[in-house]
């Protein structure tokens, strides 16, 4: 069942890399006594997720700071090595917190796993955003299969 406005986020596990390499995270070290402003997506370096979704994030991190956002996060059901890959190339540094969801334990506790399989990516996460304000979804965007709308920086930006 898929996670509604109200509801607590799960507990979990996450991977991000830091100076000292791959380090876990767990859903309290993310979301506890913080506003963040998560948007999940269906792999790294895909079309969609590179040109668009991740670069919105980026280019509107200032915008979603001053709106009150403590914490950016990018999920993907990729492991931590690819996510850091992926921040490199897409000049991502502190302004995001790139979370390795690698195992898609979070994605499916939260009822947003899609089946990628038919383009042979297997089990991901669907494409979406929310906002958590400790831990509780205040917001959720959720698109359907295929499009790129209401999870983007801009919509979340005007519905803060």
């Amino acid at each position: 069942m898929t996670i509604k406005v109200g509801e607590a986020l799960p507990k979990a596990n996450f991977m991000t890399f830091t100076d000292d390499g791959p380090t876990p995270l767990t859903s309290d070290d993310v979301f506890k006594g913080k506003t963040v402003a998560l948007f999940a997506l269906p792999g790294a370096f895909t079309p969609t997720c590179s040109a668009k979704h991740l670069p919105g994030f980026k280019q509107h991190a200032a915008e979603l700071k001053a709106k009150g956002v403590d914490t950016i996060a990018c999920l993907s059901v990729n492991d931590v090595f690819v996510m850091k890959a992926w921040a490199k190339d897409q000049g991502v540094e502190d302004e995001i917190l790139m979370l390795a969801d690698g195992n898609g334990d979070f994605t499916r506790a939260v009822g947003l796993e899609m089946d990628g399989s038919r383009f042979g990516m297997g089990q991901r996460s669907q494409r979406y955003s929310l906002v958590a304000k400790d831990g509780v979804v205040e917001q959720l965007n959720v698109e359907q299969g295929g499009e790129f709308k209401v999870s983007s920086a801009d919509y979340l930006l005007e519905h803060l």
